[in-house]
């Protein structure tokens, strides 16, 4: 308390105009955040009183007046929490409630705190039973919690300090809320009560004379050491102690208050030296409290005055206050000549969405327009005394009402599309031309000529999409509705999909890209590699042409890496604190610094195309190459003001969140923001500037502490945050032009420059400095209506003309929202919509990198994996012999047989709908178990060289152990007796064949790549299910019924085997080629067909037939000899080019199987 301190003001309470008469407040306490005073009454109203001056700001009543007085105060960010005595009242600092909490068990509640998370949850107690633990953000009782005493007043420190009625202090554990530690303050009752740091300081008393039970305030302060657990010697106060505060800023300074108004400022260290105040008052003092900054003290007298006691130059509340709200000021209306035309009024523009533009969840629709009926049909009815009667003709069900308003509704919604297997049905019988359908659907999203993202809400192409299911599953939804496009989108229906948005924007930043690739091409076989998922994924997109992926495997992934549950990435983890917004942008910073991690742990294929860009020697160090690529490299300096001590650190980044100027406040009126561009945002966000209290090792105590950010480099990729978290943010996106398609940046001496526009364009004339220029590739946009008419959801705007081979010479940006993919135009592609549309990640690179690519990675592409036995030499059989280096290179030519077993992690929801019938909510989703690959030539054909199990972390539902031939004791680590590897390993060996050139067989493989997770081109793929289908016959034969019928064999008879299935497969295709060249492909196709009429499409096996299944064969460990080949041939059989024995058929020319 320095030596200026005095009364610097003084006001009635209930000041002079309020509706009750004067009685003393019952509470006050100073706002912890911002300029003002807070004074609760006897008859539940909260008044608030703004700055030095004291004048009033906000009044409202918290509980009803017969409930009682106001007993605390608690601040949150949200706004200022009210205690009552049987209820608990969150308010806006303007007055509005947020939430208001009252349970039959509140009786007299009498004191709150705040627990061990912080400000979202407070402890409510008094002189009841029960104590209450409430959530702030939710506004909920979480949990009710017995109180071992009645509580008076609680205090919270490194403990929860809770007085008692018989003057006690029970120190509650924060967290579990059980008492630590009693300690006996006073013999009769606490009157008054403070803990901060490591002390407890109390004020109390204790019967003057026993027989007449009367009681009088102690002499002395009474001292706990919480640090210790140990009681101090009390701090003597002849006054009688009546009030006691702890100093906010001075660890062991109290000020202890007296009845008269007598104040002390002790040192608890040194007891014997204090400094003596003395209030002007001609009563007694109520209560004391003193503001957060140590600046200011209020007392309350008996005679309803507050005192507000400080230094007049330096007394403030807060430390760091923030500005209030006030109400705008009425501008007085502009001077009109009225001989002028109306037309020179003009129109007004508003960048915020207006009262009137209701949305449409609250706007009601009186009356319908009524049934349009068709003349042919009128003309069929026959009229009776009751009316008309005729056949149903209108595709209506019986009594069925049409809704006449919902044509007129949503014109521009997009319906969902009809099921693949109902268009080919519909094709047969209607000639429906399905391109035609999707060129429509694309109209109808892009019929308005207006930019959709001015609309007062989210239009039909921004809403979240969902995918519908039939009985066939999620392969009958018909994608291609939503995008006509060559690039491809990504599937919603899985968990962590909210990703999609960013790993879109980062796929067509040419850079992100290269890197993951050249890093996927390498012998990495770590597990979880993130840097490998993305290029699994960024390959998948590229190959796929327009279809749509999914990211199941790089969303696997992410869930078991272990900062991703605690860092709040996951869905899975139902974190509902954190915004999808937030997600996304952490999420951008963890796979930036996850891509350094796994960058420098091996090093990539090929680094031609940054040598080139950044002019690095070869080979570039990956330190050096990351730094160029990804990070900011920078200096932070902290500086203390006081004794100007200066400390620099270490502060390199990969992503920077943007910071925006605040406004000023002038008086109690904030002041508009002058015009700011986007790069000086982002300047001053590199450069950033920041005062924060902290502590000062030189002074050793906690002081004012500068920091500023020096940067050496700019990356070639710019990561940014957004960070978009007020409506005056929001304001400076919802300006029109506001965010440029182009930057240029210079660093010179430690110091950022970002220029746009037209300065950037000077600046390129000029020459005179280094800049480098930057392209907007794409951004993360968060689509938000306030859950009306969906939830929020993410969605990416990306320039994809900055990713192809060459440069198209202009813009070409298409919006990602998830599967659905559309062209858009620049303007639309760059406007924001405060109400709804809102930025979250932008990737900015280096012009100069634009439509580079380094394709060196397939030709260094390591494939190790395909020839090294990487099963345990304790396994004793194998059921597959790994590729020989020397002979076995596969290649372009080369055929392999696939086949893949799957298990279900979870049972497909389904619901019952209106019409009875069943819907599927959630189809049933697999995980890949087992994998087969067979060779498909040479002198080996038909021997498997990939055979693995997979070893699956998700919890298993079913194992679909008749379909599949999986058992738990498979894929038991403990137990299998396979070659049991990672999901990586095996994705791996898949996607280096199918990047030699591969061509992959099998029956059926789209399912199969599904579950893989894995985009194989069609040139690439040989699928025997479509090789024996005629379109007319709307049904696909079965891989046992055609070896059945064109082998003769029986496969499949318990259960299947992923190698039999491959090599049947095999000799299908080799029997496909004999009919091909012999031209009897049609007819037999038609035989086919007929014999499956004739059988129900089942093989016929004999009755008496018993088959005992065993697991797959080791093979030997020579492949077959010459010889028996020949003893195969001399029993009346044709073999195959691999050494199969098949039924005697006369080749045709040019046949594989000639001689």
């Amino acid at each position: 308390m320095d030596g200026d301190w005095d009364e610097v003001g003084r006001i009635t309470f209930p000041v002079p105009g309020s509706p009750d008469y004067p009685r003393p407040a019952s509470t006050v306490a100073f706002d912890t955040s911002h300029e003002l005073l807070w004074v609760g009454s006897e008859r539940g109203r909260v008044t608030s009183f703004y700055g030095t001056e004291m004048q009033r700001y906000t009044s409202f009543r918290s509980h009803p007046s017969t409930d009682g007085p106001v007993r605390q105060f608690l601040f949150h960010d949200k706004g200022v929490i009210v205690l009552g005595p049987r209820s608990v009242h969150l308010a806006l600092r303007r007055g509005p409630a947020v939430w208001d909490i009252r349970h039959e068990k509140m009786t007299d509640l009498r004191c709150m705190s705040f627990t061990s998370k912080g400000t979202s949850e407070i402890i409510v107690a008094g002189c009841q039973d029960i104590m209450f633990v409430i959530d702030v953000n939710k506004g909920e009782i979480t949990r009710q919690v017995p109180a071992e005493n009645y509580y008076t007043i609680m205090k919270k420190s490194r403990h929860i300090c809770a007085a008692t009625q018989s003057g006690s202090v029970d120190m509650l554990d924060p967290l579990t809320l059980k008492v630590v530690k009693s300690w006996q303050a006073h013999v009769a009752y606490i009157n008054d009560m403070d803990a901060q740091n490591d002390f407890i300081v109390t004020c109390g008393g204790s019967l003057k004379q026993q027989a007449a039970q009367t009681y009088m305030l102690d002499p002395y302060v009474n001292v706990f050491d919480l640090k210790n657990m140990i009681s101090m010697s009390p701090i003597p106060f002849p006054p009688l102690a009546a009030y006691v505060r702890m100093h906010p800023r001075m660890l062991t300074t109290s000020i202890v208050v007296s009845q008269q108004g007598q104040m002390h400022v002790v040192d608890l260290m040194n007891p014997n030296t204090s400094n003596v105040r003395y209030a002007n008052i001609l009563t007694f003092l109520n209560m004391v409290e003193i503001a957060g900054s140590g600046e200011a003290l209020a007392m309350v007298d008996s005679e309803c005055n507050i005192h507000l006691w400080g230094s007049p130059s330096k007394i403030h509340f807060a430390d760091f206050a923030q500005p209030i709200e006030l109400a705008d000021p009425v501008q007085p209306p502009p001077e009109m000549d009225w001989d002028a035309p109306f037309s020179t009024a003009g129109m007004p523009f508003y960048r915020e969405v207006l009262l009137s533009s209701w949305p449409s969840n609250i706007v009601s629709d009186l009356g319908a327009p009524p049934v349009q009926l068709d003349p042919s049909f009128l003309a069929t009815l026959k009229q009776m005394e009751w009316g008309w009667y005729g056949r149903n003709t209108r595709g209506l069900l019986r009594n069925q009402v049409e809704d006449t308003r919902g044509r007129h509704r949503g014109a521009n919604a997009l319906k969902a599309p009809k099921f693949l297997s109902e268009k080919a049905r519909e094709s047969m019988s209607s000639g429906l031309n399905p391109p035609a359908e999707i060129r429509q659907a694309s109209e109808t999203l892009l019929s308005s000529n207006d930019l959709a993202s001015l609309k007062g809400e989210a239009p039909a192409m921004y809403r979240n999409f969902e995918i519908k299911y039939s009985k066939f599953g999620v392969d009958d939804f018909d994608f291609r509705y939503y995008n006509s496009t060559r690039y491809a989108g990504l599937e919603n229906h899985i968990v962590n999909s909210y990703a999609n948005s960013l790993l879109q924007v980062m796929h067509y930043t040419p850079l992100l890209r290269n890197l993951a690739l050249q890093h996927a091409a390498t012998a990495c076989l770590a597990s979880p590699c993130l840097l490998c998922e993305l290029g699994y994924v960024f390959d998948m997109l590229q190959k796929a042409e327009g279809s749509t992926c999914q990211a199941t495997n790089m969303f696997k992934a992410l869930s078991s890496s272990p900062q991703a549950g605690p860092l709040g990435l996951l869905e899975e983890e139902e974190n509902k604190a954190l915004s999808l917004t937030m997600m996304s942008q952490s999420l951008s910073r963890y796979l930036l610094e996850h891509i350094t991690e796994a960058y420098r742990s091996i090093l990539p294929a090929s680094t031609t195309l940054e040598q080139e860009l950044f002019g690095l020697p070869e080979p570039p160090k990956p330190e050096e190459l990351l730094t160029r690529m990804l990070a900011t490299p920078a200096v932070v300096s902290i500086r203390c003001m006081n004794c100007r001590s200066e400390s620099p650190r270490p502060g390199t980044t990969h992503v920077i969140d943007l910071m925006y100027p605040a406004q000023k406040l002038v008086g109690r009126v904030k002041m508009p923001v002058a015009r700011t561009t986007f790069s000086q945002v982002l300047m001053s966000s590199v450069e950033r500037e920041t005062t924060t209290k902290g502590w000062c090792s030189r002074c050793q105590r906690y002081q004012t502490l500068q920091t500023r950010k020096t940067t050496h480099s700019a990356p070639a990729v710019l990561t940014i945050n957004a960070a978009v978290s007020s409506p005056e943010q929001r304001r400076f996106w919802a300006t029109p032009g506001w965010l440029p398609e182009e930057v240029g940046i210079i660093v010179d001496s430690g110091q950022f420059f970002c220029y746009e526009e037209e300065a950037l364009r000077f600046h390129l004339q000029r020459g005179a400095h280094n800049i480098a220029v930057y392209s907007l590739i794409g951004m993360v946009v968060n689509v938000d209506s306030g859950g009306q008419p969906q939830n929020p959801h993410l969605v990416a705007m990306v320039n994809v003309a900055h990713s192809e081979p060459t440069a198209p010479g202009e813009s070409k940006w298409h919006l990602f929202n998830d599967f659905s993919v559309q062209p858009v135009s620049t303007a639309e592609a760059l406007t924001f919509n405060a109400a709804w549309k809102m930025p979250s990640v932008l990737i900015y690179q280096l012009k100069a990198a634009n439509n580079k690519s380094n394709m060196e990675w397939k030709e260094k592409l390591d494939t190790s994996i395909l020839f090294n036995d990487l099963a345990p030499p304790s396994q004793p059989e194998r059921t597959y012999q790994v590729l020989t280096p020397q002979t076995e290179r596969p290649g372009p030519d080369t055929i392999i047989a696939l086949d893949t077993e799957f298990v279900s992690l979870k049972q497909p929801e389904i619901q019952m709908n209106s019409d009875g019938e069943r819907e599927t909510i959630r189809p049933m989703s697999h995980a890949l178990a087992r994998v087969s690959v067979v060779r498909g030539q040479g002198e080996m054909e038909g021997v498997p060289f990939i055979d693995d199990y997979i070893a699956i972390k998700e919890p298993i539902v079913d194992y679909l152990t008749l379909y599949s031939g999986i058992t738990p004791g498979d894929l038991d680590p403990r137990t299998s007796p396979h070659n049991l590897v990672t999901l990586k390993i095996a994705y791996k060996k898949l996607w280096v064949l199918l990047n030699l050139g591969c061509k992959f067989l099998g029956h059926g493989l789209k399912q199969d790549f599904r579950v893989i997770n894995i985009q194989v081109p069609k040139a690439q793929v040989i699928d025997t299910i479509e090789l024996f289908y005629l379109k007319s016959r709307l049904r696909r034969l079965s891989l046992a019924f055609l070896a059945w019928y064109l082998l003769k064999e029986d496969i499949q008879l318990e259960t299947h085997d992923s190698i039999e299935d491959a090599r049947t497969a095999l000799k299908l295709y080799r029997k496909f080629l004999e009919f091909e060249d012999a031209g009897i492909l049609e007819a037999m196709l038609q035989d086919i067909y007929k014999a499956g009429r004739e059988t129900n499409f089942k093989p016929q096996r004999k009755e008496d037939q018993v088959v005992q299944r065993t697991d797959t064969p080791p093979i030997p460990m020579e492949p077959p000899t010459t010889p028996a080949r020949k003893a195969a041939a001399a029993s009346g059989q044709t073999l195959g080019s691999g050494g199969f024995a098949m039924p005697a058929w006369t080749p045709g020319k040019g046949s594989p199987l000639k001689e």
